[in-house]
């Protein structure tokens, strides 16, 4: 595909700030109608961890090696994959999942509010309560609830669980808060009443949250927030950097955190200092940006944004970058057969609506060690068919070309993908199983 052209001076500046980020380093979508989303279950903004998500710090790539692991070249044709837990009860409707360093423990996220454990072994059989948030989450449209958690870097020092969610009573709005925990393993518990608001985002409609929380490789707390909802962007928030931080993803830093100053503005943003912007704001023109996450060898920031109506994309992020949503729906021009791209950020790689897809999961660049022929490549999915490609991640990120191969063309409706600590991994999908990835040819 042919990039999207981008002004001199705009694209310069991206690629200064890519250079130092690099050093340090569902969404089903909905309708066009709120009170009609157009797929079926999941809560798009949408929906995952998980990115994302980073590698040193981030709660999805904890025990990132020091040397990165070899890169593959080449993406297998097939890949193989199990039930990990296959005696755990089934979780209804799981939307993102980190485990805690050092305990072998899995956290996992339900829509309706909870957040559960269990033990990373492959005979879990129970789950017990983490938190349970079901008396202040919102469910009152399909892509709202509890929909994204991370550990704070230093969580075995401070015991920070953070979660995005969409609140109630009073007005439609997602917040992003801070909890504390106590106990270990089986025991681990986080306390509804420690609660710390860190960040409120009104909601004009019910889809399009984002969900996606995580620190990067930097230790700096990055969100995902969709265009508000609805559907063509009625507000023009994807283009629109001055008036709030929906259609972005969101970087800052709450590493001292307090109820008078929740976050303060990292000074490499792109825009901070700029009068008249959200500083807040990492990359926009995005529609609803489902999952995205780290790569732990590189830093390279990936996502899947869900389209509107023709084309689902995959993103590689980069400080200041505009996507282009509403302006185009993936590689198309939207609403027009004919549209100034000027300054925009073409996808890595995008698909259309054939084949019952509707709305990508955004996933992970595989750097375990089980599966060797996957090393470097990244890992996506559609969440209505329960397609799922791979994707050469580093050719891409050069620009090179790399054309994803689709390992199958129909499965559970796949709603979010995770890692371990060994860098595995897994997907969540709403037929209540979490998979884990075991081979590949």
């Amino acid at each position: 595909m042919s990039p999207r052209p981008v002004l001199i001076g705009s694209l310069l500046t991206v690629l200064l700030a890519l250079a130092a980020f690099s050093v340090t380093a569902l969404l089903l979508r909905a309708g066009d109608d709120e009170a009609q989303p157009r797929a079926p279950a999941l809560p798009t903004p949408t929906p995952a961890p998980g990115d994302g998500a980073t590698p040193t710090t981030s709660t999805e790539t904890p025990g990132t090696p020091a040397t990165p692991t070899p890169v593959t070249a080449e993406v297998p044709e097939r890949i193989e994959f199990e039930v990990a837990f296959p005696e755990l009860p089934e979780l209804e409707r799981p939307v993102a999942m980190v485990e805690v360093a050092g305990q072998r423990r899995m956290l996992v996220a339900l829509q309706d509010g909870q957040v559960v454990s269990f033990e990373n072994d492959a005979t879990a059989s129970s789950v017990e309560m983490v938190i349970d948030l079901r008396a202040q989450v919102s469910r009152g449209g399909n892509e709202e609830g509890l929909l994204g958690l991370a550990l704070a870097p230093d969580f075995e020092t401070s015991g920070y669980l953070y979660l995005y969610y969409n609140a109630r009573p009073g007005e439609r709005r997602t917040v992003l808060s801070r909890f504390e925990t106590s106990g270990e393993g089986a025991d681990l518990r986080a306390d509804p009443a420690s609660e710390l608001l860190l960040l409120t985002v009104p909601q004009p409609y019910s889809n399009h949250n984002g969900g996606q929380v995580a620190f990067g490789p930097d230790g700096m707390l990055y969100l995902a927030l969709g265009d508000g909802g609805s559907g063509g962007d009625p507000h023009g928030n994807g283009q629109d950097i001055t008036r709030n931080l929906l259609g972005s993803i969101i970087r800052f830093d709450v590493s001292n955190a307090t109820a008078e100053e929740p976050y303060t503005i990292p000074p490499d943003n792109p825009f901070a200092g700029q009068a008249g912007v959200r500083q807040e704001i990492w990359a926009y023109g995005l529609r609803n940006p489902w999952r995205f996450s780290f790569d732990r060898a590189t830093g390279d920031l990936w996502a899947g944004d869900v389209g509107q109506s023709s084309r689902e994309e995959i993103d590689l992020i980069v400080p200041g970058g505009n996507y282009g949503w509403n302006i185009m729906e993936g590689t198309e021009c939207f609403r027009s057969d004919d549209c100034d791209q000027t300054g925009l950020i073409a996808p890595v790689a995008d698909y259309g609506r054939s084949g019952g897809h509707c709305s990508v999961t955004g996933g992970v660049v595989y750097r375990g060690d089980a599966v060797p022929a996957l090393r470097g490549v990244y890992l996506y999915a559609d969440y209505c068919s329960g397609a799922m490609w791979g994707l050469a991640a580093e050719a891409a990120a050069a620009g090179e070309e790399a054309v994803p191969v689709q390992w199958r063309e129909e499965g559970p409706n796949i709603s979010t993908f995770a890692q371990d600590e060994a860098g595995e991994v897994y997907f969540l999908a709403f037929d209540g199983r979490i998979y884990r990835v075991t081979g590949a040819g």
